[in-house]
């Protein structure tokens, strides 16, 4: 049986909040900005939580896959108790909501890196915003620089969870940038949670200073760990125990805790049985078994 993501001291147990599984062959995007040429599975991941003692793990679409999720939800049928999946939508209507309801996936994933914002404000959008605060299902952004302004009133009114990639993806140093800023505006808000991963994503020093903006201007309860497994594009010279060393290395124990375990348990809603997720205590309210291989040539 799959450990889940309760010790059996009853304390909360560290659960990885950003990983990605792949396989060469798979479909991809009609246009990916690059495709490794390696395979990341999942079994190899298992072997990583295992070996440091990570309860759970919350798998990530790769941006190079786009929407084709079958994959991803063969691989979270397979770990039901110990794995949560975020998808990614066709951005086109109609919207097809059914992998929504599938049990287990926590979310969806919007990567604007290298392309125009969408405008969420359109019909289709706000339908993905219902079906997600419906759902108890949140929304992942990954964005950088004045991208961030201009999702900003957007992700103000956005009414279920939002999640922030990789910290912002930070440029900024001694004096925040104007996106720097903007993040750190956004993540005051209650429903927006970031995530302390890839640090190696931005200059150096600067996901170590913005944690501690972060931490400073917004606190900590909604900032949830992740270790970017297998760190694509950043592979040379990593390992998992030092994408935990880094956030240990910089924040106190307690909120080691809290950021690896017991906000990702509340974002996650983690349960032995995943299903449609029941909310949170402070979730903001809404207005309303394949085996896991690459598909057969």
């Amino acid at each position: 049986m799959d450990p889940t993501p309760t010790a059996a001291t009853g304390a909360p147990a560290v659960i990885d909040g950003h990983a990605h599984v792949f396989t060469r062959g798979l479909p991809t995007a009609a246009a990916p900005r690059y495709l490794p040429d390696y395979d990341a599975a999942p079994d190899a991941y298992g072997h990583l939580l295992d070996a440091h003692g990570i309860a759970g793990g919350v798998l990530v679409q790769p941006s190079f896959l786009g929407p084709h999720n079958d994959f991803l939800l063969r691989c979270l049928a397979q770990r039901p108790g110990r794995l949560r999946a975020v998808l990614t939508l066709d951005e086109q209507p109609p919207l097809n909501s059914t992998e929504l309801d599938i049990p287990g996936v926590a979310g969806i994933r919007l990567n604007v890196i290298g392309r125009p914002v969408p405008d969420l404000r359109t019909s289709h959008w706000r339908r993905v915003a219902l079906e997600l605060a419906t759902g108890h299902q949140h929304l992942e952004i990954q964005a950088h620089g004045a991208q961030w302004t201009a999702l900003a009133p957007d992700i103000h009114d956005w009414p279920s969870a939002v999640v922030l990639d990789h910290l912002g993806l930070p440029d900024g140093g001694n004096r925040p940038t104007d996106a720097d800023r903007t993040v750190l505006a956004l993540a005051r808000r209650d429903h927006v949670w970031v995530k302390v991963s890839a640090p190696y994503r931005s200059p150096r020093g600067a996901a170590t200073t913005m944690l501690g903006r972060l931490a400073a201007e917004a606190g900590t309860a909604r900032l949830v760990w992740g270790s970017d497994w297998p760190w694509t594009r950043h592979e040379s010279g990593r390992g998992y125990a030092d994408c935990l060393g880094w956030l240990r290395a910089r924040v106190s124990p307690e909120t080691f805790r809290a950021i690896a375990a017991d906000n990702p348990a509340r974002l996650f809603n983690w349960s032995a049985a995943p299903g449609r997720r029941t909310p949170p205590p402070d979730a903001p309210q809404p207005a309303r078994s394949a085996p896991c291989s690459p598909p057969p040539p």
